[in-house]
């Protein structure tokens, strides 16, 4: 598998070997050794789907401790294009983002670590979201941001049908007035 570190610390983009012929294909989408190698060590303790249609927005959200959960994304079917934006208290890039796009034909995944803030926009129909956490989710810790505040300088793309978003997605503060995440350890 090859691993992509980005500009933010921690994140990255991993894609796995894929191995095809006549009858398909086949690709190995986690092993703990493999991740562990390449300095993903979390535990994974819960597996979520997402089903949606296109235009549909998740996010930004994000788990507040002692529940942050790190997550392992990825498309089994249709597309997204997935962003993560640094909350951590102090860091270097807090408020910067970092955005994939995830399909089910190039397999890519998204690893998150702990103190981000994730979200993505749906491009295609019919679209299944698939991720990994390394913490068990907690309603009451459950947090959100605005996907469209300015200050964050996203650029989502423009997908040619209106957005849906969910009451509480529509409702979250701007990143002026979250509380930023801190390691609880």
């Amino acid at each position: 598998m090859k691993v992509t570190s980005t500009e933010i610390e921690g994140v990255k983009i991993i894609e796995p070997d894929v191995f095809g012929d006549a009858r398909g294909w086949f690709c190995e989408t986690y092993n703990d050794q493999r991740y562990r190698d390449a300095g993903i060590d979390n535990v994974f303790v819960q597996d979520n789907e997402s089903f949606s249609s296109k235009g549909v927005v998740r996010g930004l959200h994000w788990q507040a401790a002692p529940h942050t959960q790190a997550k392992l994304v990825r498309v089994i079917q249709g597309a997204v294009w997935d962003v993560v934006v640094d909350i951590r208290k102090g860091s270097p890039t807090f408020g910067k983002h970092v955005a994939v796009t995830l399909t089910g034909e190039n397999r890519k995944q998204f690893y998150i670590p702990r103190g981000l803030a994730h979200g993505f926009i749906v491009l295609e129909d019919n679209t299944l979201f698939s991720y990994k956490c390394d913490n068990l989710y907690c309603p009451a810790a459950d947090r959100g941001m605005r996907f469209d505040d300015s200050a964050l300088g996203i650029k989502w793309p423009d997908i040619g049908v209106p957005l849906i978003l969910s009451p509480k997605d529509q409702k979250h503060p701007l990143l002026a007035d979250i509380v930023p995440w801190e390691d609880e350890t």
